[in-house]
């Protein structure tokens, strides 16, 4: 099970792509409102969520995935169910990915130590610890991060190929014409 959570100001295609890519390789991908049931996107798209954030259990956890945008960054970082659901992937070792502005909730967290990480332009001050890089998207360890929306769908893939292979992830970008 992969929890994504939503907040209100989060980034649509952030959120939304890697989902579509997860679900269309078998995951059980659980959307969680922290604002309530329907979380609305930065550019006024409503999501009705799975569930909501007092709904959360962690058994069966496999990843956590925090989209960024503002103010949706902000208020992710705010809720302590985030928190919790964050401290509980890092400890148990579990896939944390966060795009554009989210990695600098890892980087005020202490999640990014010693880990080589990349950001929206702008929000690198936030990645505390972290070797920052210009790359689109970096993985190092159990840490996945991205710059932003025009690499939602790298981001995607990225999350899907470190939890089931690159080889799974190199079918799918043939599946869906992604080059």
């Amino acid at each position: 099970m992969i929890y994504v959570f939503l907040a209100n100001g989060f980034e649509e295609c952030e959120a939304l792509a890697p989902i579509d890519i997860l679900r269309r390789a078998g995951f059980d991908v659980i959307t969680v409102g922290v604002s309530g049931k329907t979380a609305v996107g930065a550019h006024d798209i409503p999501v009705i969520c799975d569930i909501t954030t007092d709904n959360l259990k962690f058994e069966n956890l496999e990843a956590v995935v925090l989209p960024g945008g503002m103010p949706g960054t902000t208020n992710l970082e705010n809720d302590k169910a985030v928190q919790k659901a964050i401290d509980y992937a890092n400890k148990n070792h579990l896939l944390i990915g966060a795009i554009c502005a989210a990695p600098s909730i890892l980087g005020h967290g202490n999640y990014l130590n010693g880990k080589k990480a990349t950001c929206f332009p702008g929000f690198e001050k936030d990645l505390f610890g972290a070797t920052v890089t210009n790359a689109s998207v970096v993985r190092d360890d159990n840490i996945i991060t991205a710059k932003g929306a025009g690499v939602a769908f790298q981001f995607g893939f990225e999350l899907l190929s470190y939890l089931k292979g690159e080889e799974i992830a190199e079918n799918l970008k043939k599946q869906m014409m992604f080059k």
